[in-house]
């Protein structure tokens, strides 16, 4: 006997709809540390172009075209903010800091085209960075954020959800951009990161960032983060101090 056609959709969608619900249910099954926290430790890397611009743009010299990795497209800058930040993107070649050999501060150091090490212990994950020999060590021992103080990679205080290790940030000094495109915020940044392991080599990577006095409401922006998998990897040399002294040697040079 056939089925009737409305109760044949019904089945179909209770059968997408059970297959999205085991989906959901499913967690993380690769390896786990000693106290069942996802062992995160090794290489990653961001593959994408949200070093240059976080939203879309078109390709250009020495930069890729790169979509959005922000949700709804366009990060909701106040009209003032919005001004500076094209004034930031017109001089971005002299006025970016990380030209300058500042830390690139977070999240952006997250995405930067350089590889980063993360070490984990109950009570810690230690972020090594590969530009700068750049460390950020985030505390997951229930411990507050300091007295308010700035720096430029803020304080970070970690805690983890299921999965998922959420990382809270505060106290910024201000003077860092969020790309190479000009993205930028006060020191009223606060960012909170979420890290969830999908497979054994790859995490999802989510950024949420509150500034009232930049945006007009708190953000996210989202992208994978892929683990490097050669064999005998390891973070190598960037330093930047060397590179930027080396070029003003030879301007000073060509000056003469």
């Amino acid at each position: 006997m056939k089925m009737p056609r409305v109760a044949s959709v019904l089945l179909a969608g209770a059968l997408v709809c059970g297959a999205a619900a085991h989906t959901s249910a499913q967690t993380y099954d690769g390896p786990r540390t000693a106290d069942g926290r996802p062992d995160l430790g090794g290489i990653w890397q961001v593959l994408g172009s949200a070093a240059w611009d976080l939203e879309a743009h078109n390709a250009q010299d020495g930069i890729p075209a790169g979509l959005s990795v922000v949700d709804g497209g366009t990060i909701p800058y106040r009209p003032a903010a919005a001004t500076a930040r094209d004034a930031n993107r017109v001089n971005r070649l002299t006025n970016d800091p990380v030209r300058k050999c500042f830390l690139p501060g977070v999240p952006r150091v997250t995405y930067m085209p350089w590889p980063f090490r993360i070490v984990q212990t109950p009570d810690h994950v230690v972020l090594s960075y590969e530009f700068a020999h750049t460390v950020r060590i985030v505390y997951t021992d229930g411990s507050p954020h300091p007295l308010p103080n700035d720096f430029w990679l803020g304080d970070s205080r970690g805690h983890w959800e299921g999965d998922t290790l959420v990382v809270d940030t505060t106290h910024f000094n201000g003077q860092t951009w969020l790309d190479a495109a000009g993205n930028h915020h006060s020191n009223e940044l606060h960012v909170v990161e979420r890290y969830t392991p999908m497979t054994e080599y790859h995490l999802d990577y989510e950024v949420t960032l509150e500034d009232p006095r930049t945006y007009t409401r708190p953000w996210t922006m989202r992208m994978p983060i892929y683990k490097r998998m050669e064999p005998g990897l390891r973070l190598l040399d960037y330093d930047c101090v060397d590179h930027l002294l080396d070029a003003l040697s030879e301007a000073e040079g060509g000056a003469r």
